[in-house]
C-alpha cells in the first residue's frame, strides 16, 4: 500500500485479525480524501489519455497533490504539467520504499516509548501550512478540525472524519459562493 494511513490502518486490523471486508472499507474510507483530490486536479488532467491517467492516479498522495496544485494553478497553459505530478509522486514513492525499508529493519530497535505516532498527522499539518494564508481556507479548516474533535466520541461508526471533511466541503462551497457574489 503506498500511503501512510491506510497503510496504518491496514496493518492495526489485519493484526487484530478482522475481516477482510473491515479492513477494505476502513482502508476505502481512509483513502475516500483522494475523490477529492481527484476533482480537484480533473480539469487540469482532462487532456490526458486514460493510459497517464491511471499512471499518474498511482502517484497522486497528499504531498504530491499539494506540490502540484500550486504549480498547476501557476502553470495553467503548459501541456506536460502532469509530468510535475508525476515527478512528485515518483519522489514520494521511492522515499517511502527506502524508508518501510529502513523501518522493517530498524523498527525493532526503535523503543515504543519515543511515541512516533505524530508523524502523520506532523505531515499533513505541514501540508496546510500554505493554505493558512487565504480566511476562507483558515475557516474550512478550523470548521472541518472542530467538527472531526467534537464528533470523535458522537459521531457514530467513527466517521467523524468523512462528516468532518463534508461539513469543511459544504463551508468551502459556501463562502467561495459568497466571496464570489460579493466581487461581482
Amino acid at each position: 500500500i503506498f500511503g501512510g494511513a491506510s497503510q496504518i490502518i491496514f496493518l492495526q486490523l489485519f493484526s487484530a485479525g478482522a475481516s477482510s471486508l473491515v479492513i477494505l472499507s476502513s482502508v476505502g474510507a481512509v483513502n475516500s480524501r483522494h475523490l477529492l483530490y481527484g476533482t480537484v486536479l480533473s480539469e487540469h488532467l482532462s487532456d490526458l489519455n486514460l493510459t497517464w491517467k491511471i499512471i499518474v492516479s498511482y502517484f497522486l498522495v497528499d504531498q504530491a497533490f499539494a506540490v502540484s496544485n500550486d504549480h498547476f494553478k501557476k502553470n495553467n497553459n503548459d501541456k506536460d504539467k502532469h509530468f510535475h505530478l508525476l515527478g512528485g509522486g515518483l519522489n514520494c514513492w521511492t522515499i517511502w520504499q527506502i524508508t518501510t525499508l529502513i523501518g522493517i529493519y530498524l523498527g525493532s530497535i526503535i523503543p515504543e516509548k519515543l511515541g512516533l505516532s505524530f508523524a502523520i498527522p506532523l505531515t499533513f499539518l505541514a501540508l496546510l501550512v500554505n493554505d493558512f494564508r487565504k480566511l476562507i481556507n483558515v475557516i474550512v479548516i478550523m470548521t472541518s478540525g472542530t467538527v472531526a474533535t467534537l464528533g470523535y466520541q458522537i459521531i457514530p461508526f467513527k466517521s467523524y472524519v468523512i462528516v468532518a471533511a463534508l461539513i469543511g466541503l459544504f463551508m468551502a462551497i459556501i463562502l467561495t459562493k459568497l466571496v464570489k457574489k460579493n466581487y461581482e
